[in-house]
């Protein structure tokens, strides 16, 4: 429900973004995300402060087994060590862009050197990976928790920095079947249909991952149902870095940041933030449509439009990142666009 106050502040960045030297409408998305981001921050005069990128990096229990990935599970500290050094699309992406990184150890199956590594890593780890949800549940209750305070702390140390805008990624093998158990459990829709390739399965790997989260999905079921309240899913099918993904879009919310949604996994961990704050998406800019299959139906549940249709399915945060000049654009053109008054120039009514 829209307050007289909300309402005035609405009506006065629609007469800002119409009066800018143009058709109306006619820079088309950048106005509706001008708008947004004039309505999150309250003002008629938005600004972007040290944008930044947030990896969480864990590892799965079931990635150990093989039924649902063709990498090995020692992919993910590999990966991290990447970032770490920069050779990442991520990176590259970040120094294109001028933004920040940060890697998060969540719950790598690894024991990083936090010495050398120090003021690179932020070493959050919960565990060395969650258990194999084939078996039982993927993590303890306290664990999950610890894991959502963990990004929430993350956020806040980036707020007191003065980070407005954050935009999130993830890395760890196998958790691309975490996100499709997530989107089964949400959504209701049947596990085949959420389930897509991931980390390049072929046919023959695809039928025995469908076959797996189709198994681990009955196995769970139960419990979920009986109370289905993201902690519960969390613990059960989840990954750390999942968790911390959802701790992080709760306090960014919280703190009326601007979020950059990413694919497939960060989008799973939207969808249990937003059980949990049904406002969050209000906060939220959709930056792309994954190439995973599934993430199509999680954007069309949540009524979301993306930004961009690229083919990517790397995660890492990289859509985030390709989706950023545009977000920038967008306050840019509201910032420092002329209005037909100070540029002198006749608006369609005028003449």
């Amino acid at each position: 429900m829209q307050t007289a106050t909300s309402l005035t502040l609405r009506q006065a960045l629609r007469h800002k973004i119409d009066n800018k030297t143009k058709p109306l409408g006619a820079l088309g998305r950048l106005e509706d995300i001008a708008l947004q981001i004039g309505l999150l921050q309250g003002t008629t005069d938005p600004q972007l402060v040290r944008p930044h990128i947030v990896v969480f990096a864990g590892d799965h229990g079931i990635a150990a087994t093989g039924l649902v990935n063709p990498y090995p599970q020692s992919v993910t500290a590999q990966m991290v060590l990447n970032f770490l050094s920069g050779g990442a699309a991520i990176n590259v992406f970040c120094r294109q862009h001028d933004l920040g990184l940060t890697v998060v150890d969540a719950g790598v199956n690894f024991d990083f050197d936090t010495v050398s590594l120090a003021g690179r890593l932020v070493t959050k780890k919960i565990g060395y990976g969650t258990r194999n949800y084939v078996e039982g549940d993927a993590m303890t209750s306290g664990e999950t928790i610890a894991a959502i305070e963990a990004g929430k702390e993350i956020v806040t140390d980036l707020a007191s920095k003065g980070c407005n805008c954050i935009g999130l990624g993830e890395m760890g093998i196998g958790n691309t079947s975490s996100a499709t158990l997530i989107m089964s459990y949400i959504t209701g829709i049947p596990v085949d249909e959420c389930t897509g390739r991931g980390t390049g399965v072929n046919d023959e790997q695809l039928k025995k991952k469908k076959e797996t989260l189709q198994q681990v999905f009955r196995l769970h079921l139960p419990a979920i149902a009986a109370n289905p309240d993201p902690l519960t899913i969390l613990q059960h099918i989840g990954g750390y870095e999942i968790a911390m993904l959802t701790g992080a879009y709760l306090k960014a919310s919280e703190l009326k940041m601007i979020i950059l949604v990413d694919g497939f996994i960060t989008t799973s961990a939207l969808l249990l933030a937003r059980l949990l704050d049904s406002h969050i998406t209000d906060s939220c800019i959709f930056s792309h449509c994954s190439g995973e299959s599934g993430h199509t139906k999680m954007l069309k549940y949540l009524g979301a439009e993306p930004l961009l249709q690229l083919g990517m399915r790397l995660g890492e945060g990289t859509g985030a990142a390709m989706a950023w000049p545009l977000v920038q654009s967008a306050v840019n053109f509201l910032q420092e666009m002329a209005s037909f008054e100070s540029a002198g120039v006749s608006k369609g009514g005028d003449i």
